[in-house]
């Protein structure tokens, strides 16, 4: 946090333009090759026994960082 806000500081100083970059959705969207199946979330309404198919990487997912 100390060389994060050092740099902060120096932007500052020099009336640099700082922009944001949000590393949380650094999986999210990429697209698999594999076929991966998960059951719905909580809260979605769905049929028994019915399945979601992927199409998309999802965070925490093994194939997320291949794609």
């Amino acid at each position: 946090m100390t060389t994060i806000r050092t740099l902060i500081v120096v932007a500052l100083v020099r009336q640099w333009h700082i922009s944001h970059l949000d590393v949380k959705n650094a999986f999210l969207n990429g697209d698999i090759q594999e076929k991966v199946y998960m059951t719905p979330l909580p809260g979605v309404s769905h049929d028994f026994g019915y399945v979601c198919k992927l199409k998309k990487a999802l965070y925490g997912l093994k194939q997320a960082l291949r794609a």
